[in-house]
C-alpha cells in the first residue's frame, strides 16, 4: 500500500506544465489549485471551467461547523486555491485576474493570453509546498528570507506580521496551549476532527483527503485500533507535549491579518497565506497552521492585543522555520472536483 500512495503523490505532484504555445490546459491549471491549503485538508472547493474562466466555488458538504462556524476557513481555502492558478498561469502564457462576488461566494477567473507573461519562483514550489507537521531545527531566518515572506504575505486588505521576539513568541504558545485545551476538551470538535483523520494508507487512498498519519510522523494503524485509541490520541495533554516540541524548535511565527472581517477579506487572506507559503518554499522554508488562538473566540481578543492589531482582524496564524519535508499529503483527482457545465 505504501507503493500505492506514493505513486499518486508522485502523479499530483509532478512539477507544473510550462508551454508557450497560447493554448490554454484548464485542467492543469485546477490540478496546481487542489495542491493549496485547506483545513483539514477538506479541499472545500468545487471547479467550473469556461473558455478562458475557471470559478471556484465552495464546497459546502465538506465544511467544519464546529472549528469553523462562519466559514471562514473555509474562504481562505478557497483563497489558497486561486492563488495557485494565479502562479501557474504565467506558464501557459496567460494572466489571472480573480475577483470575488460575495453574493455566489464563488471566485471568478478571468485569464488573459500574454505573450510576456512567464512564470516565476512561487509556480515552481506549488508541488513542493506542505503543511509541515513536524519539528524544525530551531535556525534562524535571514533578514533577505524574512523581508521576502513579509512581502509574499501582504497584498489587497491584508498583511503578514512576524514574530521573532522570544517574549511575545511564549506569550502567544500559552495561547496555542489554551486553545487545544479547550477545543481537545470539546466532544464535538474531537469528533469533527477523528472525522478528518487518515490512520493509515489505504484509508487516505480511499478518500483523497484529509489528516494522514504518515503527514505528521505518525506510524500508520489500521482502522479498529484507531476506533480504540483515539482517545488518547486527541488528548489536551499529548498535543500539548507536541506543540510544545513544535514551537520550540520554530525560527519564527507569521500572522495573516485583515482589515476586515469579511468573506472578501478571508479570500485575500488565503491568497496572502499561500503566496507566503510558496515563498517559504521557495526558500527551503517549512510552514504550518497553528491557528487555535483564532478559532477560539475568548482567546483572539488577548491574541490582537499581542500583535498590536487595534481594529485589524487576525485571519491565519503560522510558524515558519527550516526543516525536512515531510510526508505529502493526497488530493482527490481533478476529474471529481471539477463541475459540468
Amino acid at each position: 500500500m505504501a507503493s500505492a500512495y506514493q505513486a499518486a503523490i508522485s502523479a499530483q505532484r509532478r512539477p507544473g506544465l510550462v508551454h508557450r504555445d497560447g493554448g490554454l490546459d484548464r485542467s492543469e491549471l485546477v490540478r496546481l489549485g487542489t495542491l493549496a491549503a485547506s483545513s483539514h485538508n477538506t479541499q472545500p472547493w468545487r471547479f467550473r471551467l469556461g473558455a478562458r474562466t475557471i470559478a471556484i466555488a465552495p464546497d459546502l458538504s465538506r465544511r467544519c461547523p464546529v472549528v469553523d462556524p462562519d466559514d471562514s476557513h473555509l474562504f481562505k481555502s478557497l483563497g489558497c486555491a486561486a492563488e495557485n492558478i494565479v502562479q501557474g498561469a504565467p506558464a501557459q502564457a496567460h494572466r489571472a485576474h480573480p475577483t470575488f462576488d460575495p453574493a455566489t461566494g464563488r471566485i471568478e477567473i478571468a485569464l488573459e493570453p500574454s505573450a510576456a507573461a512567464r512564470e516565476g519562483p512561487l509556480f515552481a514550489a506549488i508541488p513542493t509546498r506542505q503543511c509541515t507537521r513536524l519539528p524544525y531545527d530551531g535556525r534562524a531566518i535571514p533578514p533577505a528570507a524574512r523581508a521576502a515572506l513579509e512581502a509574499a504575505g501582504s497584498g489587497t486588505l491584508v498583511q503578514t506580521i512576524l514574530i521573532e521576539d522570544e517574549a511575545r513568541r511564549r506569550a502567544i504558545a500559552d495561547l496555542i496551549r489554551a486553545g487545544n485545551e479547550m477545543q481537545l476538551g470539546d466532544p464535538a470538535f474531537r469528533k469533527e476532527l477523528a472525522a478528518w483523520l487518515r490512520f493509515n494508507d489505504s484509508a487516505a487512498l480511499r478518500t483523497g483527503d484529509g489528516l494522514a498519519s504518515r503527514a505528521a510522523g505518525h506510524p500508520p494503524i489500521p482502522d479498529w485500533l484507531a476506533r480504540l485509541i483515539i482517545g488518547f490520541v486527541l488528548s489536551p495533554r499529548s498535543q500539548a507535549r507536541r506543540d510544545a516540541l513544535m514551537l520550540a524548535s520554530t525560527a519564527m511565527l507569521a500572522a495573516i491579518v485583515a482589515a476586515e472581517n469579511t468573506p472578501r477579506a478571508w479570500v485575500e487572506a488565503g491568497r496572502a497565506c499561500q503566496r507566503l507559503a510558496l515563498q517559504a518554499a521557495a526558500l527551503d522554508l517549512r510552514t504550518a497552521f497553528v491557528n487555535q488562538p483564532i478559532e477560539v473566540p475568548s482567546l483572539r481578543g488577548e491574541l490582537h492585543r499581542l500583535l498590536g492589531l487595534g481594529d485589524g482582524q487576525a485571519m491565519l496564524l503560522l510558524r515558519v522555520g527550516s526543516g525536512p519535508l515531510a510526508p505529502y499529503s493526497l488530493r482527490r483527482p481533478v476529474a471529481t472536483v471539477i463541475e459540468a457545465n
